[in-house]
């Protein structure tokens, strides 16, 4: 375990390359007291001439601290609520690219991970094609019955996890210390930040999970049109070590080779809108990092996504309620969709459904009243969490990242086709949603399993009784004097329910709001 010494040993270079790479520039020291004011102006004496862009000096900063830093930049960049809508979206262009490790460890690394000599693996293993801060892409061969076949091997870099946890162990450090020191630290939860961090990198480094997503990818979209994803090779992979389909296909950031090709971008466009809204209504699962970089077009015209190291997930009640509160926004029924707020619990009671329901006007009607190109993403998410504050809702995490992937997606499809109409792409999927699981048919299957929730507890009954006796007679002794609660323990049973239920529906909320954006013009 390193102690607080070794960290701030650590932090104080990472503080050194902030302040030298202008970063520090950056704060606004105005309601900072005197003795954090005057440190800034010290360290500032070592700043170097910077960009003029603030993403860039921190961008900078981030990449010359290595790997762990890269990632929690690219991390705080799906964090609006935590560093600024604005800051949010500079981090956004943060580009994870390292140097490659050398070939002779990557060939070791692939060897010892699948425990056989690499001859025996590929027939041919070229240079690593791209790096980044967790591991590096190799194209080589193998043979099949219909030949040599090209993949994609994808190898995890040397001792990283080592280095990952010592830097997330100073970022929790870090976190403590402010949490002890500031209110305003334990309102943004930064324990709960780098927890999340250090999850999400975890999941990243065994590879085995990034193709379970890719499978399970597979699995729900293998009938969906203009849709795939690569071929994965279970043979040749495990935790270090990740083997699939080689792509040969045209990025979809080369506008001028899609073009050659003969490519409907329009069509590609639409493709990406209603690619991204199934598989996040219909499967609750969706690719979280869908970034130009990661997307392709094979010469069918299918769209090709790689890279499934970051995954979202939405639970079945959460896309109801989401699909409830959409109904609302498109009826422009604002006093339904606060109701349904206030019913599911994520609004505290003593706040006013009207003045609730203004407050989703404020958002819905302009929204209404405009085309989606005049629509600014950065003035929705303001809004939007200005309305969390002044209702004590808080922010979930984990489901910023679909906020995130539908500002990226958004940009994607405007790239590709400037004069998109939202609405008249996205609205077929989310009507066959709706009516599939909002309608006649799903309320009769929403009965269906209510009734077979019946029967299994039916079916349980007699065991229930045979054990009731002893649980009845202990329940009895419990409560032969009174069973009672303290009023104090009572209140915080409430207000830690009614937490619990704010967060989610924070989330929930900004979702809606940003698929509005999907919906309507």
């Amino acid at each position: 375990m390193i102690g607080g010494p070794a960290h701030l040993v650590r932090l104080g270079h990472a503080g050194y390359v902030f302040a030298r790479e202008g970063v520090l520039g950056l704060i606004d020291t105005t309601r900072l007291p005197f003795p954090a004011r005057a440190a800034i102006r010290l360290a500032r004496l070592i700043e170097r001439p910077a960009s003029s862009v603030a993403a860039h000096r921190l961008a900078n900063a981030l990449t010359l601290l290595g790997p762990t830093y890269v990632k929690l930049g690219q991390f705080l960049a799906t964090r609006p609520d935590v560093v600024g809508v604005t800051l949010a979206h500079d981090l956004e262009t943060l580009q994870d690219k390292m140097p490659p490790f050398p070939q002779a460890e990557a060939e070791r690394a692939v060897s010892t991970a699948l425990d056989k000599p690499l001859d025996q693996l590929f027939v041919a293993f070229g240079p690593a094609v791209a790096a980044a801060s967790i591991a590096q892409v190799h194209r080589a061969e193998v043979i099949t019955a219909g030949g040599r076949r090209a993949t994609a091997v994808k190898v995890l870099r040397p001792g990283v996890e080592r280095r990952f946890k010592v830097d997330l162990d100073a970022f929790t450090f870090v976190a403590r210390t402010a949490e002890k020191l500031s209110a305003e630290a334990r309102r943004l939860r930064l324990i709960e930040v780098v927890d999340t961090l250090r999850r999400s990198v975890s999941i990243e480094m065994d590879l085995r999970f990034e193709a379970a997503a890719l499978s399970e990818l597979a699995e729900n979209t293998r009938d969906d049109p203009d849709f795939r994803v690569p071929v994965l090779d279970w043979d040749r992979t495990a935790h270090d070590v990740l083997t699939l389909e080689w792509i040969d296909a045209t990025p979809l950031t080369d506008r001028t080779r899609l073009l050659a090709k003969g490519f409907d971008l329009k069509r590609l466009a639409r493709a990406v809108i209603q690619t991204f809204l199934r598989h996040a209504l219909r499967d609750g699962f969706f690719h979280a990092d869908m970034h130009p970089g990661n997307l392709f077009v094979d010469d069918d015209g299918n769209l090709v996504a790689v890279d499934f190291g970051i995954m979202g997930r939405l639970g079945p009640k959460e896309r109801r309620f989401l699909a409830e509160i959409l109904l609302g926004f498109i009826t422009r029924n604002y006093t339904r969709t606060a109701e349904v707020h206030f019913e599911a619990g994520y609004v505290p009671p003593h706040h006013s459904i009207a003045s609730f329901a203004q407050a989703i006007r404020a958002i819905g009607e302009p929204i209404h009243k405009r085309t989606a190109e005049e629509i600014s993403m950065a003035k929705l998410f303001m809004l939007l969490f200005e309305i969390t504050g002044l209702f004590d809702m808080r922010t979930r995490p984990e489901l910023l990242l679909l906020q995130k992937t539908m500002v990226v997606v958004e940009g994607v499809a405007r790239s590709l086709d400037p004069k998109l109409d939202m609405w008249t792409v996205a609205e077929p999927v989310v009507r066959e949603w709706i009516e599939r699981n909002l309608g006649p048919l799903g309320r009769l299957e929403g009965a269906a399993e209510g009734a077979a929730e019946v029967g299994r507890f039916l079916g349980d009954v007699p065991g229930l009784l045979a054990r009731g006796g002893a649980l009845i007679e202990q329940f009895d002794v419990m409560t032969r004097n009174g069973l009672v609660l303290a009023p104090e323990t009572v209140a915080e049973i409430g207000r830690a329910e009614a937490r619990r239920n704010r967060w989610i529906a924070a989330a929930l909320w900004a979702i809606v709001a940003l698929l509005v954006v999907f919906l309507l013009r």
